[in-house]
């Protein structure tokens, strides 16, 4: 057995998909109606649709878990995401661990915590 996907529940699909595209360069493999599948194996569910399989409702910005990247060129990556998402909500700003990694946290368009940090 193997982990094939993680998904995450968003308001606004297009909208999601393309915030993963600009910062991430994550492309779409597979468009069903609400369920959309991107490259990397990020699936990105509708909100209504989630809640309806469930019978429950999602909570944004649980901080129970995070999707994590890695950039070599963090400084590069953080002009690019306050030039194209201003008013993006940070956890943590750019900092640096005591192992001499460099990380930035906040939240994607619909509350999903991301963290971007330098290769280890």
């Amino acid at each position: 057995m193997k982990l094939k996907n993680i998904l995450i529940v968003v308001k606004e699909i297009e909208r999601s998909r393309q915030f993963y595209h600009d910062l991430f360069g994550l492309d779409v493999l597979l468009d069903h109606d609400g369920n959309m599948i991107l490259t990397e194996g990020l699936v990105l569910q509708e909100k209504k649709i989630w809640e309806k399989f469930l019978e429950k409702g999602s909570i944004p910005k649980s901080n129970s878990c995070e999707l994590y990247f890695e950039e070599q060129d963090i400084e590069a990556f953080l002009e690019k995401l306050e030039n194209l998402y201003p008013d993006v909500q940070y956890v943590n700003r750019l900092m640096t661990h005591s192992w001499g990694q460099k990380v930035v946290r906040f939240y994607d368009l619909d509350g999903n915590l991301i963290e971007v940090g330098t290769p280890m």
